[in-house]
């Protein structure tokens, strides 16, 4: 399991009292209301800086974040393209049954009977409901919904996910 995750990118500056414009990368991103620090950095290293907020607003789909020692445009320039981390102990707890996309992404998955099925690679958010995008070799890949209908079991530690595909959703004579 992932030890960081990248809640959100600067994107640009904003004004001349060194906020920066953040794109979110979390589904909650009122998140921030309640984050007091966290790394900025290019990518997830043990060589990442700190940085202190000592302020948030939030802008059309945008956080803007008044970052501590950051006094004008010209040093928040400086932060533009990289990431906003945090240790996975700060993320947003999740609800009984809800899994980190992170988490997901890689797990094997096997139908009822124990079939392996293909490695989940992808997780699209319909709105609705999360769809599993499940790569099999030589085969097309397999949509399956996530719902509890149809995924029984999810084991992040063993790196499995059991479903009970719905009949016709997969058409191999394709």
């Amino acid at each position: 399991m992932l030890q960081y995750f990248e809640i959100g990118k600067i994107v640009n500056t904003h004004g001349v009292r060194g906020e920066v414009k953040v794109i979110p990368l979390t589904d909650e991103p009122k998140r921030y209301n309640k984050l007091k620090s966290a790394y900025i950095s290019d990518k997830i290293s043990e060589n990442m800086q700190k940085y202190t907020f000592e302020g948030v607003k939030y802008h059309k789909n945008f956080v803007i974040l008044k970052i501590k020692d950051i006094n004008n445009a010209n040093e928040a320039e400086k932060l533009k393209g990289k990431f906003i981390i945090i240790n996975r102990e700060d993320a947003v707890k999740l609800p009984k049954d809800s899994f980190f996309i992170c988490d997901l992404i890689n797990c094997e998955v096997y139908d009822e009977n124990a079939n392996k099925l293909g490695v989940l690679v992808d997780v699209l958010q319909t709105g609705s409901n999360d769809v599993y995008v499940v790569r099999r070799e030589n085969k097309k890949d397999i949509l399956i919904p996530a719902l509890k209908s149809v995924v029984k079991e999810v084991s992040i530690e063993d790196k499995k996910i059991t479903v009970e595909l719905p009949q016709g959703l997969v058409d191999d004579e394709v």
